[in-house]
């Protein structure tokens, strides 16, 4: 019996590869770019490779960025290949700074994050959040509808919007089986956790990974936003999409049943000393993100005070290390090297001398580049898209907050580089028309409940509106200052 054909590697990876070489191999002059040198010809050739195998997702995307860092280490780097790594080539970046993508401030402060997530869900603060949360909310359908909303985003904001996704599926599931068949309420409460899930991760900068990207390439770019700041200025962005999204749920899927019972198990953890630590571990680490201005402390460094607490009191040890979900910190860590390497190289530089960004339209560079971003996002992960456009945008930035532009004072006007990037990665969150477009779509679409065509009808409405109320969020009503 023959083998199946298989498409990846039968013809998208002989395709990404021949493309690869051919921008590697072609002479520099090919690219019509004056001061292009070989180095930033590697580049450029090592760019495409990574966009085309996270597209195509030939291999896992993780597994691409770490590709992208090998390969950039051997190729580009001042301790590579002899016969490569020649100056005369160009400007070589340093071993050490490749490599220190690995341990990018943002990678510590996500990881950080994970490590909060495991503890909480492992000494059951999660279920008693949960419980805490809903009391609140009452029997009523449309209401208990609403507090699901909310408290899936507020998970979602410190949580894997995966994690959460699949957490809160278990706490719906017997809610769900005890609805009517035909009470479309059902459907509405299933496509609450994704829609929730999705939203609530734009919060905070742990909350999904496009953030993190985000944040660290404007830290390479000199802006650092505070985590106070980003929660200041994104939660209530957050909070009115999700009451819009609440008022399309209820309109699309309304409720026959008059009164919902939520039965939500107590978490069976004894209170002990240990449930102590990771309480106030928890409590005090967010504490310290949300006062980084008044406290001073980098809310990367605070980031390691729970993985210092919960190793040194034996709470977090080789067992828990297992849990954090190191892919993701890997797939982010392959989008920092891109940056690395374009700012080092002086690969930016010269886009941005042979490129006029700071002659174009500085609204259609937003909204077509916000829009690449959601439509990618949508068939590929929000991770790897915003890894692969944010440091393409970064150098666009540059370009247009050169105070030399022609259109500076309009960039500026409209949020500056901190608008530009933080919308990007806003994009790739509201992307969720497919089941395929994020875990939390999937876990949703695994309940049976849920029909592509639902998720997609509100899905796109969800996008569309945070897409134009995103853009004008971030530059003109509530702007980073």
């Amino acid at each position: 019996m023959a083998k199946k054909f298989n498409l990846k590697y039968g013809v998208f990876l002989p395709l990404v590869l021949l493309i690869t070489i051919f921008l590697w191999a072609v002479p520099v002059s090919f690219y019509g770019i004056e001061a292009l040198t070989v180095v930033q010809q590697r580049v450029i050739a090592l760019f495409v490779f990574a966009a085309l195998m996270w597209i195509f997702e030939i291999i896992p995307n993780w597994t691409t960025s770490l590709l992208v860092i090998v390969i950039a280490l051997l190729t580009v780097s001042n301790k590579g290949i002899g016969f490569f790594c020649d100056p005369e080539y160009g400007t070589l970046v340093p071993y050490a700074r490749i490599m220190s993508s690995m341990a990018d401030p943002v990678v510590m402060l996500f990881l950080g994050g994970f490590v909060l997530a495991i503890m909480a869900e492992r000494y059951g603060l999660d279920v008693t959040l949960a419980r805490a949360l809903l009391k609140l909310f009452g029997t009523k359908p449309e209401v208990v509808l609403l507090g699901f909303l909310l408290m899936i985003a507020v998970f979602s904001m410190f949580m894997s919007n995966t994690a959460t996704a699949a957490m809160m599926l278990a706490l719906l599931t017997p809610v769900l089986s005890k609805l009517p068949a035909d009470d479309k309420g059902k459907v509405g409460l299933a496509l609450s956790i994704p829609v929730a899930a999705n939203l609530g991760g734009i919060g905070t900068p742990i909350g999904t990974p496009p953030n993190a990207t985000a944040k660290g390439a404007l830290e390479q770019a000199g802006i650092d936003i505070s985590f106070g700041e980003w929660c200041v200025h994104m939660i209530p962005y957050v909070l009115i999409m999700i009451l819009i999204a609440w008022v399309l749920l209820r309109l699309f899927f309304p409720f026959k049943t008059k009164k919902l019972v939520l039965e939500i198990p107590e978490s069976n953890k004894k209170k002990d000393w240990k449930l102590y630590v990771v309480w106030i571990t928890f409590i005090g680490t967010i504490l310290l993100w949300a006062t980084e201005q008044l406290t001073g402390i980098n809310s990367n460094i605070v980031a390691w005070i729970p993985l210092a607490v919960f190793t040194a009191t034996g709470l977090f040890g080789k067992e828990e290390i297992k849990e954090i979900n190191w892919n993701v910190l890997w797939l982010v860590a392959g989008g920092f090297c891109l940056g690395y390497l374009m700012q080092d190289t002086g690969l930016a530089k010269v886009l941005i001398q042979a490129i006029p960004f700071g002659n174009m339209s500085v609204v259609l560079v937003l909204i077509v580049a916000g829009l690449v971003c959601y439509l990618l996002s949508n068939f590929i992960s929000n991770s790897a898209t915003a890894a692969l456009l944010i440091p393409i945008l970064i150098v666009v930035a540059n370009g247009m907050a050169d105070p030399e532009a022609a259109n500076n004072a309009q960039f500026l006007a409209l949020g500056g580089t901190q608008a530009m990037i933080v919308f990007i990665a806003m994009c790739a969150s509201i992307a969720m028309l497919f089941p395929i477009s994020t875990p939390p779509n999937a876990i949703a679409s695994a309940t049976g409940m849920v029909e592509t065509k639902d998720m997609t009808r509100i899905g796109l409405i969800i996008g569309l509106v945070g897409f134009v109320l995103g853009y004008f969020w971030l530059t003109k009503l509530f702007p980073f200052a």
